[in-house]
Order: C-alpha cells, then sequence, then structure tokens
C-alpha cells in the first residue's frame, strides 16, 4: 500500500529534521525516512559503561538570548527544553603549541575575547580589535546568518581567504596560529579555505559557547517530539534505495531497501549528495553538474578516542584543548605524518554528573585520512546491521588509541591511572552511521579561488526535489539550520520564511 505525503523527507540528521519541522508547522503533511537505528546523522550519541559520548556536536555556538542559532530553536519550540551549560566564559577554547605550558584561550564576548588575548600579545591589542571587527562584519553580509536578511552573497566575500586576511591582520606568527587554533571545526585548512567560513564559524562561540548536556542528541529527540506533535511521520530502518519518476519525469515516490513505497509531491533529500545522485541516475543530471560535484575533495575524516574514567581521578575542565605538534601545523592540520600520528588532537571532557568538580569520560579526535581504512572499506558495521571487521582492524584501532593516549600524556601526565576503559571510532564508523562520504567530518572541501564551485542551490533540475545538509554549502548546526531554513524557503517562499520568523522574534522578544 502506497502513502502519500506532502513532503516527503530522506535523512534525518540535522537539516532533514529541521525542514520536515518548518513544513510541518505549517500544516503539510510531512515524513521522514531513516536508514539507520538512530536519528540525527551527526547529532548521534551512543552509550559506553553507561555513559554517554556525542559523534559529532561537542558544543554549540549562538545560543544565548537574541543571537542567531536562539532564534532559530525557538521558532522550532526546542529552545526552551534544551539543556545547556555554559562553557567557560574566559576561554572555551584553549590552544597550545608542542611542549609549551602555556596554553592560549578564546574567550565569550568580543570585548573578553581582545582582552583575554591581549594579555599574552600585549602589542598586538589594535589588531585583535580589527580580526573582530572584521569577523563581525563578513557575518553581518551572510543571508540568514543575521536570521532575516539580505537575499544574495557579497561576492567579493565569497573570495577573501583565510591565509592573506590572517596575515594581513597579524604579523606576529604565534598569534595567527592562534587565532587558527580552532580550524578543526572546518576541517583543518586555513591556506585555501574562503575566510567567511572561519568568520561564520568562530563568531556563533565567540558569542557564546554551550556544552549539550546529555549530548547532541537531546536537539534531534526534542526535534522529533514537535515533529509528531505537528502531525508528521518519522521512520527509522526506512533506507531508501530508489527514486520513481513518472512519465512526466517528476519524482512521484521512492521505494525503501524493505520494498514499501511511499509517494508525495514533493521531496527533500538530506543524504549525501553523491548518494542523493545516484538515486537521482546520471540521466536527469546535467552532465556539467555531476562532473562539478564529483571533482569535490571530502573534507578529511577522523579518528576519535573515548576513555571513561575512574570516579573521583581526573578533574573536569569546561573548554576544548586544540594541541598542535607545532604552530606551522595549524595551517593544514589534516595533512599529517603517519608515524607522526597524533600531530595534532581536539580534547574536551564531560562533567559527572554526581560530582560536577570531576569529569566522568574524555573524547580526543584527530584527522585520520580514509585511506588508512580503506582496506576494510567493503565491511559494514552499525547497529542496524551489525558485522564484524575482524582481528587486523581492532589491532589497528588499538595501536591507534595507544598512540593518542600517549600524545595525551605527554600533556597529561599520568593520565593513564586514571582510564577505565577505552573506545574508539573510525571513518568507517562515521561514513557508516552518518551517511558521509569516506566518513567526512563536514561536507567537501571549499576554496576561496573558486568559492562557487562548492555551492549548491537547495533546488535541483528535477522540480519536486530539494536538497538540505551539511553538503549543501555550509556545515555545522548553524550552517545546516540556516540551508534548512533556506530550502524550506524554496517551497514555501522566501516571504513566507521572513514573516514567521519576523513574528516569532517580535512576540518572543518583546515578552
Amino acid at each position: 500500500m502506497k502513502k502519500e505525503y506532502d513532503i516527503l523527507v530522506i535523512g534525518s540528521g540535522l537539516g532533514g529534521l529541521v525542514s520536515a519541522l518548518i513544513l510541518a508547522k505549517e500544516g503539510l503533511k510531512v515524513c521522514v525516512l531513516e536508514k539507520n537505528n538512530q536519528y540525527g546523522g551527526n547529532l548521534q550519541t551512543f552509550s559506553r559503561d553507561k555513559l554517554i559520548f556525542d559523534t559529532g556536536v561537542h558544543y554549540l555556538g549562538g545560543l544565548s538570548e537574541g543571537q542567531n542559532l536562539h532564534r532559530f530553536f525557538s521558532y522550532l519550540e526546542i529552545m526552551d527544553d534544551l539543556e545547556l551549560h555554559k562553557m567557560n566564559e574566559d576561554g572555551y577554547d584553549r590552544i597550545s603549541f608542542g611542549e609549551e605550558s602555556i596554553e592560549y584561550p578564546h574567550a565569550q564576548g568580543y570585548e573578553n575575547f581582545v582582552e583575554q588575548l591581549a594579555s599574552h600579545f600585549p602589542n598586538e591589542k589594535q589588531n585583535l580589535e580589527s580580526y573582530c571587527d572584521e569577523i563581525q562584519y563578513v557575518c553581518a553580509q551572510f543571508p540568514r546568518y543575521q536570521v532575516i536578511g539580505k537575499d544574495s552573497y557579497n561576492e567579493e566575500i565569497l573570495h577573501l581567504n583565510t591565509k592573506r586576511f590572517i596575515e594581513s591582520v597579524t604579523q606576529d606568527k604565534k598569534l595567527q596560529a592562534v587565532l587558527l587554533g580552532s580550524n578543526f571545526l572546518y576541517g583543518g585548512d586555513s591556506e585555501n579555505i574562503p575566510f567567511y567560513v572561519h568568520a561564520l564559524t568562530v563568531n556563533s562561540y565567540i558569542q557564546s559557547a554551550y556544552k549539550c548536556v546529555k549530548g547532541g542528541s537531546q536537539i534531534t529527540k526534542l526535534l522529533i517530539k514537535k515533529l509528531r506533535q505537528y502531525g508528521a511521520e518519522v521512520h527509522k530502518h526506512s533506507e531508501v534505495s530508489e527514486f520513481i519518476f513518472n512519465e512526466n519525469n517528476v519524482l512521484s515516490s521512492v521505494k525503501t531497501k524493505e520494498g514499501k513505497e511511499y509517494a508525495a509531491k514533493k521531496f527533500i533529500s538530506n543524504i549525501e549528495i553523491r548518494s542523493a545522485m545516484k538515486l537521482m541516475g546520471e540521466e536527469r543530471l546535467r552532465k556539467s553538474f555531476s562532473n562539478r560535484v564529483m571533482s569535490w575533495e571530502p573534507v578529511s575524516s577522523c579518528f576519535s578516542v573515548y576513555l571513561v574514567l575512574k570516579p573521583h581521578s581526573f578533574p573536569n575542565f569546561n573548554y576544548n584543548i586544540y594541541h598542535y605538534s607545532s604552530e606551522e601545523m595549524v595551517w593544514n592540520a589534516f595533512r599529517y605524518r603517519k608515524e607522526g600520528w597524533p600531530e595534532t588532537y581536539m580534547l574536551s571532557s564531560t562533567q559527572s554528573k554526581h560530582h560536577p568538580d570531576y569529569a566522568e569520560s574524555l573524547t580526543a579526535i584527530s584527522y585520520m585520512d580514509f585511506d588508512e581504512v580503506k582496506s576494510w572499506e567493503r565491511t559494514i558495521n552499525t547497529v542496524a546491521e551489525e558485522h564484524e571487521r575482524g582481528l587486523k582492524y581492532e589491532e589497528f584501532k588499538l595501536e591507534k588509541a595507544e598512540k593518542m593516549i600517549s600524545a595525551l600524556e605527554k600533556k597529561i601526565p599520568n593520565l593513564r591511572h586514571s582510564i577505565k576503559s577505552i573506545y574508539t571510532s573510525s571513518p568507517l564508523s562515521y561514513r557508516d552511521y552518518i551517511g558521509s562520504f569516506e566518513g567526512n567530518m563536514y561536507g567537501y572541501m571549499k576554496n576561496s579561488d573558486n568559492p562557487l564551485k562548492t555551492m549548491v542551490s537547495p533546488r535541483t533540475k528535477t522540480d519536486n526535489l530539494f536538497l538540505t545538509g551539511q553538503s549543501v554549502n555550509m556545515h555545522g548546526i548553524l550552517g545546516v539550520t540556516i540551508g534548512a531554513f533556506n530550502t524550506c524557503a524554496e517551497i514555501l517562499g522566501k516571504e513566507t520564511i521572513d514573516d514567521r520568523l519576523k513574528q516569532m522574534i517580535n512576540t518572543h522578544e518583546s515578552k
């Protein structure tokens, strides 16, 4: 029996869930299909030793009253139910290098940001102020970054290059490295990446930085709860395996692996763009479009080590550490030497529920090329589809975990004594659970020389098929949320979306 909907969303990553909820709030009959056992894409969490670990989202920015993500989440009616914990205001991120003991802070609030770094770089105060002004200027040029605003991009800004910009702000090599220290958030490339990617990413955390208590999956749970309140259907273990087009070449329905058919007037694809293209069929795509997408380079993948700690053995820290083997490493952190791995890592801690001064777990993440796990690429292993990858793979992961702990011990001597158990995830885990191409963390590499190459319209050549998610334009919680509002603006009209957001802001913020 074929079910009929107004909107069918394929994939339940953040972009898909946000798009679904915006449209369900308009009274449309919406259905979301997810292939995995857990909804939420990069927002997924997993549990080990009765503790919750995040796969992708370690902190969120722009969530204080009046800020952009706060406004978007308020419109989606999930803001008030989020359990958040504000990170250290004088340094939510700390950047360190080599054997040095100094950790350079990125602080919340622009004045504070300048103040905290000026204490380490007293002659650079003015340069730090111009850096902050420029970041805010660039962000103001972006459609929907301010929630409501401009319609189009300022082309000139898209071509600004991060490396050239940072070098123009300050001659101090150490400060350059410190300002770029959190570039893990956009794949560790500061040489080629457009400056707007750096600006949009960093700006929201400087505004405010929060951790999700109990992990990022609470965002998913709240969105799904709201979707159901608005009458939407959400189904897991429902992998779309075929697109069905009618005689007029219009997408009329999709089939899942289980043989169920779902018909709809309009479809939104929130799956990896290359997977969506396969389902559409090459003959329905412009050759120039296929070639362009196939020429994109995926952002690097990563290897994560999750450490469960013995009770009361390790003090909690309310910030992230980004550590580099050297200042030079910052520019191309994803280009590492295998024998030197990990040359860089991000480390975060989770506060113990019952003893808040202590950490219950640590997560350390470093870059990893898919090539390192290529020999196991034909194996799939998820909760929905369990398969062992064999002894060699387990040995590979153990060896990497050992290297990571040794690297961490240079910074935190005797860390080993606090470890109760160790878990890991590799690029294969990201690929299988999140459906990203070769386990890439954030879509595809952007380049300031050709910024439009990786920008895709949410509209496709198939009139009733739309795209959303991290491989369409910006990644990250905020980037993907903005993307979903843009996708829905194509379906409902920009005026409708702007009016709804204006109404919400007026009622919400006049209270």
